[in-house]
């Protein structure tokens, strides 16, 4: 039995029967999310052999399992960033996990700087497709089989079915919502100006420093796809104002409450 498999057989021992099919990763100022599960178990990152606490501020760093209007689902309360390990493994674990556990459908979520013009802070991006930008690749390295196929398509990594789903459930919601682009970078440092404009360029509607390499490994693994941004800022150079962490969690909490029926809303509907 190999080590991932020895955490699966882990994890399901103390699940009593849950079988959740859908999980959602809660990027920052997200957290609050995980008031609205009627928690069945929660399992911190640390406690998982392989993987590590998360360092950042707003990502707590556990599992929980559990329901929402009797959907059983799994949510990530925070996630692993390349950056804070320089080490893909980590951060996509969590995903190996989770398909082995029987989730076939996965909602990313994530905070990220509006690139486009015309978004603002407060909007939602439905994230139709992506540029990775890291530098790097989750997939790099001796492959394992079971992990899928060695070099999967990703010509629709984000599924449209769910796409679909997300712009129906959005009309209904008071944030302004868009389809978009992100471009994931390696971080921490935010993007300078020059970089934004690269992105736009590029044809990125909005910029983040996550999702891509969760989004890779779910579809190597024949998950289904969806991803939602928060514009949280403008991105360096759209505005004069400059870039903080604290802008990032700021926007989060003023729009928790729509963000979080929305996130709930898309569970129900998929």
């Amino acid at each position: 039995m190999t080590a991932l498999e020895k955490t699966v057989s882990s994890l399901r021992s103390q699940l009593n029967g849950f079988d959740a099919g859908i999980a959602v990763t809660l990027g920052s100022g997200l957290g609050g999310f995980t008031d609205r599960i009627d928690t069945q178990k929660e399992v911190s990152y640390a406690d998982v052999e392989g993987m590590v606490s998360s360092s950042v501020d707003g990502h707590e760093g556990e599992f929980i399992f559990g329901t929402i209007d009797g959907v059983e689902i799994v949510a990530m309360n925070g996630r692993i960033h390349y950056y804070e390990t320089g080490d893909m493994t980590p951060v996509v674990k969590p995903i190996r996990i989770l398909s082995r556990l029987g989730v076939d459908k996965l909602l990313l979520t994530n905070a990220a700087g509006g690139v486009n013009k015309s978004y603002e802070p407060g909007d939602v991006m439905i994230i139709e497709d992506h540029i990775n930008n890291m530098g790097d690749n989750p997939l790099i390295g001796r492959h394992n089989e079971s992990y899928g196929d060695r070099f999967p398509d990703m010509s629709e990594p984000y599924s449209s079915d769910l796409i679909s789903v997300i712009e129906e459930v959005s009309e209904n919601n008071p944030l302004r919502s868009h389809r978009g682009v992100y471009m994931a970078n390696s971080g921490p440092s935010y993007e300078t100006p020059a970089e934004v404009r690269m992105a736009r360029k590029m044809g990125a509607d909005a910029v983040g420093m996550s999702t891509v390499p969760e989004c890779i490994v779910a579809n190597q693994e024949g998950m289904e796809v969806a991803g939602l941004s928060t514009i949280t800022n403008h991105a360096a150079g759209v505005t004069d104002e400059p870039l903080s962490h604290s802008e990032v969690k700021n926007t989060a909490k003023k729009i928790r409450e729509p963000m979080n029926n929305l996130v709930s809303d898309i569970i129900n509907s998929i």
